[in-house]
């Protein structure tokens, strides 16, 4: 993989049951489109996988301040609150400890 800088999250959110996948799916829109509005996103895709519990996440920020705050705002939304129990299976690029 190339380096272009930034953090690059990627993965999979894979809901355990329907309830948290009709969750993902009534707010998903709205959290799509939140997140590229919000500066330093570059890239944020959520698709959905075969069978309709898993989608694969793919993120880019400019960042580690910008990917930092988008944790913090999308952990306080309506997202964030009806998504909390779901799993996620993310990889993390582009953060140091300091971070």
């Amino acid at each position: 993989m190339v380096d272009i800088g930034g953090v690059r999250l990627s993965g999979r959110m894979i809901c355990a049951t329907k309830a948290e996948a009709d969750a993902v799916r009534q707010h998903l829109d709205a959290h799509i489109e939140r997140t590229r509005a919000e500066p330093g996103c570059l890239l944020f895709e959520i698709t959905p996988l075969g069978g309709g519990h898993a989608w694969s996440v793919e993120e880019l920020w400019t960042d580690a301040p910008t990917f930092r705050e988008h944790q913090r705002r999308a952990a306080d939304s309506e997202w964030g609150r009806a998504t909390a129990g779901i799993e996620r299976r993310y990889r993390v690029e582009g953060l140091t400890p300091e971070d």
